[in-house]
């Protein structure tokens, strides 16, 4: 079978270690308990939303280039309900990721959930969150569990479209997540959720409400 795979060029993908875990400010202005506790069960949309940040590498030459992808999971349909691509992991990154959720579903008053990365402790995403109705939690400090629903979306959008692969242009490497995400929530069917996709549950929900 090695031989027949090679002789193919067929590869598998590897789940690699995640060294992304929690992560803790330098200085935080606002630390939320975990109010989220590892209950990763919801049963309406918009009832708990999780989020991070990511980063991907892409080659010029000899260089090294990054971009970081800031995303909301909702945690009754799994789809990601709000995404940005930025050259700089930044507040504006995560900030203009928030919105573009609360502009997307301006009636959504979900528990949101984070690690504790610089932009989630900061005061001003804490009254933004507090503006729309929302309650926060974070994960504690060295335990991606806490969020881990939303590290396994990383692990699956990494292994089946970059791991193995060298992007060699930022366009392309953009292309390749936008696409990717679209795909996840109109196209790739999942076991838990009954083997549908994150949008066919959502709107299944809404039908039946």
């Amino acid at each position: 079978m090695l031989r027949i795979c090679r002789a193919k060029g067929i590869k598998s993908t590897i789940k690699y270690s995640n060294n992304g875990c929690t992560r803790h400010a330098a200085n935080p202005q606002y630390i939320a308990e975990n109010k989220l506790n590892r209950d990763f069960q919801a049963y309406r949309p918009n009832e708990k939303w999780l989020t991070d940040v990511t980063e991907f590498k892409w080659y010029e030459g000899p260089i090294v280039h990054k971009v970081y992808l800031s995303a909301i999971l909702d945690l009754y349909d799994r789809r990601i309900v709000a995404f940005e691509i930025r050259d700089s992991n930044d507040n504006p990154l995560v900030f203009d990721t928030f919105r573009s959720a609360v502009i997307a579903n301006p009636d959504a008053h979900p528990l949101f959930h984070s690690d504790r990365g610089f932009q989630y402790t900061n005061r001003t995403f804490h009254s933004m969150l507090e503006e729309a109705g929302m309650q926060q939690s974070m994960s504690r400090v060295a335990r991606c569990i806490d969020n881990g629903p939303m590290e396994g979306f990383w692990g699956i959008l990494k292994r089946e479209r970059y791991y193995g692969k060298r992007f060699t242009a930022r366009e392309s490497l953009v292309k390749m997540i936008e696409d990717y995400i679209d795909y996840y929530n109109t196209k790739r069917l999942q076991r838990k959720l009954g083997i549908l996709t994150p949008m066919e549950k959502h709107e299944q929900y809404l039908l039946a409400a």
